[in-house]
């Protein structure tokens, strides 16, 4: 398959997108009286730390593979 600049672009976009969007995510949920009881990380926490991680890796991939593809295309 090969992807144009155009697309290639996009998905580096949407890589720096995640990694902008998701940690200032994290923050909030951290923060947020749901996460401890009594000092000790609640399912709301994790929930939200797996969806965090889950997307991050997947937002990595995407970026990674953007960086390729504009490598690979041609001008």
């Amino acid at each position: 398959m090969v992807i144009n600049k155009r697309w290639a672009a996009f998905l580096v976009a949407v890589g720096v997108w995640t990694w902008l969007i998701w940690p200032r995510f994290g923050l909030a949920i951290w923060k947020d009286e749901r996460s401890f009881a009594d000092g000790a990380p609640t399912s709301f926490l994790w929930v939200h730390a797996v969806l965090i991680a889950a997307s991050l890796a997947i937002g990595t991939g995407v970026g990674v593979l953007g960086v390729k593809a504009w490598r690979r295309a041609a001008d």
